[in-house]
């Protein structure tokens, strides 16, 4: 490798092209990228008496130019044969000029799954020096999605967390189980044919990018589906329990939409954490979240959870939109409310509002009110792997879908008719 030189080389039908050359006992190939002015040097004569004037040497990363900037010279000759680009890069250890295809679920502009989202194939993404290719097995499908697929409510525009007038980007999905295919030069602690699950971009297709920060070795007794179904609802209920809930042992917690993506952990996590717990969710839903540990069960229809005389020390609002009033008398006098989340509709705020007066309202009362904003990263990934070795957390999978199907898969989630979560194989 450090033979290779950085030249200006002569072809009888380019002209002067700026080329990388490999030096070698017999040189005999280059990778021109584009045209260059002739420059002062060695001349060196291969390629069938071509020449190439040497105007430097690079390190090694210096020299990995990439693909030709211009389509005529895609390939390059090899004693007098044309070589392709795909064997000059196997040949330099370059990157791969030509594109490779890939199926994924696609959006061009803001909608509902049905109306906007269609596979196709697409570019395979390419990674950055600290990112991650990954082969996605299946991706885990969360409310996040319905609201970057519509771009609602509008605060997320003006934000900028998506784009104004269309998606910043075509892929939906975060939530990802998958093998590392590739890892960008800053990578460390993870190789090629790893098993991991995380957090990545574009999930809802074969192949997706994410950073290794959000990314760890997958549990040993999960499969791929139920792996996928952990990452972003299984941080945000670790973190609700323990950051923002504080829980201890023997603390009376209410949760609050128990049975969905994210209270199905929240209840597993908060027993794990010796807490007493009581769900509340949709007749419907009893079994399962007394399935999954729950103390007590309110069925929100016949219950009310401020009525029936219990004090909370903590209280976890996942669903609905119930006033803060409201949820204050089911706490103690210094109990904790964690809003986790709120869906009213509104186009604009969407129920945020809420979360943004608990805690200023906190600073008058006794009890602590505060919203929960949740951090994608390793280290909790790992905790939750240790929670779900030792059998405390089970992911709770309601239907899987295929890839082809992921429109489908969000409007069940969204319907309301999920217990538990819901995930796309691919």
């Amino acid at each position: 490798m450090a033979g290779t030189r950085f030249a200006t080389v002569w072809d009888p039908d380019e002209g002067w092209m700026t080329a990388t050359w490999f030096q070698g006992p017999a040189p005999d190939f280059i990778a021109a990228s584009r045209p260059a002015s002739r420059a002062g040097g060695s001349i060196l004569h291969f390629l069938g008496g071509q020449t190439a004037d040497v105007v430097g040497e690079r390190a090694v990363a210096q020299t990995k130019i990439g693909a030709p900037q211009n389509d005529r010279h895609r390939n390059q000759r090899r004693d007098g044969r044309v070589i392709s680009t795909e064997e000059r890069n196997r040949a330099t250890g370059h990157g791969t000029a030509e594109a490779v295809a890939m199926k994924a679920i696609v959006q061009d502009s803001y909608g509902e799954a049905e109306d906007v989202m269609r596979l196709a194939e697409i570019d395979r993404p390419e990674i950055g020096e600290g990112e991650v290719l990954l082969r996605v097995r299946a991706a885990g499908v969360d409310r996040g999605v319905w609201h970057l697929m519509t771009g609602l409510p509008y605060l997320l525009r003006v934000i900028g967390y998506c784009g104004v007038r269309a998606p910043r980007t075509r892929v939906r999905g975060s939530d990802v189980a998958g093998r590392v295919e590739a890892v960008g030069a800053d990578v460390t602690g993870l190789r090629p044919g790893d098993e991991v699950y995380g957090v990545a971009d574009g999930a809802f297709a074969e192949y997706a990018v994410a950073t290794a920060d959000k990314l760890a070795p997958k549990p040993r007794n999960l499969s791929a589906e139920q792996a996928a179904a952990v990452p972003i609802s299984g941080l945000t209920a670790l973190q609700a329990v323990r950051d923002g809930g504080q829980v201890q042992p023997g603390q009376k917690v209410l949760i609050i939409g128990a049975s969905g993506g994210v209270g199905t952990f929240a209840v597993q996590v908060a027993r794990a954490y010796g807490a007493h717990v009581t769900g509340v969710c949709s007749r419907a839903k009893v079994d399962l979240v007394r399935s999954l540990g729950a103390d007590n069960v309110i069925d929100y229809a016949v219950g009310d959870i401020a009525d029936d005389g219990q004090r909370y020390d903590v209280v976890l609002d996942i669903g609905g939109h119930r006033s803060l009033t409201h949820l204050r008398r089911a706490l103690t006098a210094t109990g904790r409310l964690v809003i986790i989340g709120s869906e009213t509709g509104g186009r604009w705020l969407g129920g945020f509002d809420r979360s943004l007066r608990a805690p200023l309202l906190s600073r008058f009362v006794r009890q602590t009110l505060t919203m929960l904003a949740n951090s994608e990263n390793a280290s909790d990934l790992m905790v939750l792997t240790d929670l779900i070795e030792s059998d405390e957390v089970t992911p709770a999978i309601d239907r899987i879908y295929p890839l082809s199907e992921t429109p489908a898969a969000i409007r069940y989630l969204i319907d309301g008719h999920a217990q538990g979560k819901v995930v796309v194989t691919v």
